[in-house]
C-alpha cells in the first residue's frame, strides 16, 4: 500500500516557485536606511553589505530564540531579486524554518521602501543557519520552549539533529516569541 507523506516546502523554495506572499514573513529585526558609502561603482548597494545586514538580523533573533551567543555556520539559497539605492529604508525581517539541538536556521527577507515611502518591495531573501556557543565557543543546546517536543524530521535521516513539526508551524509564526521561563 502506497503512504502519501505531506511536508511543509522550505519557505524559499516556496517563494522561488512564484508562490510569493504579499508582505514580510517573520518579524521585523533590523531597519536601517542605505547610504552613499555603501554604493558599488553602479550606484547600488553592495550585495556584501545586504548579506551582512541579514546576517547581524538573523543573528540577534537567533541570540533571543537561543538565549545566548550564536555563531553563523551557513548560509544557503540567497537570491538578490531587486538593486537597492541609497535613501532606501531597508527592513530585515527573520521567521523560524527549523531547529536542531544546537541550530537554527531562519529565513531572512529584505524588504525595502524606496526613498522611505510607498509601498515595500522584497528585494533579497536567503537562509541563515546559527549555531549556539557556550563561553569557550563550543556547540551547546538552544533552549527554546517551541523546539520541545517536536518530532525529528524523517526526511533528515537518523540521527539528525534537526526537527520539524508541520502542525506547529502555523502556531508559531503567528504567535509572539516570549521568553522561556
Amino acid at each position: 500500500m502506497h503512504q502519501t507523506v505531506h511536508r511543509r516546502t522550505p519557505p524559499i523554495r516556496t517563494l522561488a516557485a512564484g508562490i510569493d506572499p504579499p508582505g514580510p514573513r517573520g518579524e521585523l529585526a533590523s531597519r536601517v536606511l542605505a547610504m552613499p558609502a555603501d554604493t558599488n561603482p553602479m550606484g547600488n548597494i553592495f550585495g556584501g553589505w545586504i548579506m551582512a545586514l541579514m546576517d547581524s538580523a538573523g543573528a540577534m533573533s537567533a541570540t533571543r530564540l537561543a538565549s545566548g551567543p550564536v555563531v553563523t555556520a551557513a548560509v544557503s539559497q540567497i537570491a538578490f531579486l531587486h538593486p537597492v539605492k541609497v535613501g532606501d529604508v531597508i527592513c530585515c525581517y527573520t521567521d523560524v524554518v527549523r531547529f536542531g539541538v544546537t541550530s537554527v536556521t531562519f529565513a531572512v527577507e529584505v524588504w525595502v521602501l524606496r526613498q522611505g515611502q510607498g509601498e515595500r518591495i522584497k528585494v533579497t531573501q536567503a537562509e541563515y543557519t546559527f549555531v549556539a556557543v557556550d563561553g569557550e565557543g563550543r556547540p551547546r543546546p538552544v533552549r527554546d520552549r517551541r523546539h520541545a517536543g517536536r518530532r525529528p524530521d524523517p526526511d533528515l535521516g537518523p540521527g539528525a539533529d534537526r526537527c520539524h513539526d508541520p502542525a506547529a508551524d502555523n502556531a508559531t509564526r503567528d504567535t509572539p516569541w516570549t521568553p522561556p521561563t
